[in-house]
């Protein structure tokens, strides 16, 4: 993050919206703004954004794995696979 680039006040949002958006669309850096100082949103590209959310689904993902590890459900690899080669072989598939 470039301070002097990155953290706009939100009167620089409202006079040079077309500009900020044009930044943030070539940089693919978010934007945070400030309203009396302090953060009050953050702008962002789509591209970024829908990158963000996958991300986040897969930690999401990862996050429940480690709960079901941590609580003992789990199966054993070659039970997974031999029921898939069940499944796979079995008549009518």
């Amino acid at each position: 993050m470039k301070m002097t680039e990155d953290i706009r006040p939100v009167t620089y949002l409202k006079s040079r919206a077309a500009d900020l958006l044009a930044q943030i669309n070539a940089t693919h850096r978010p934007v945070v703004i400030t309203q009396n100082g302090e953060a009050r949103a953050v702008l962002q590209d789509p591209e970024s954004y829908e990158q963000m959310r996958r991300a986040i689904g897969l930690l999401k993902l990862i996050a429940q794995g480690e709960t079901d590890v941590q609580a003992g459900r789990t199966v054993a690899a070659d039970a997974v696979f031999a029921g898939a080669r069940r499944k796979i072989t079995a008549p009518g598939s």
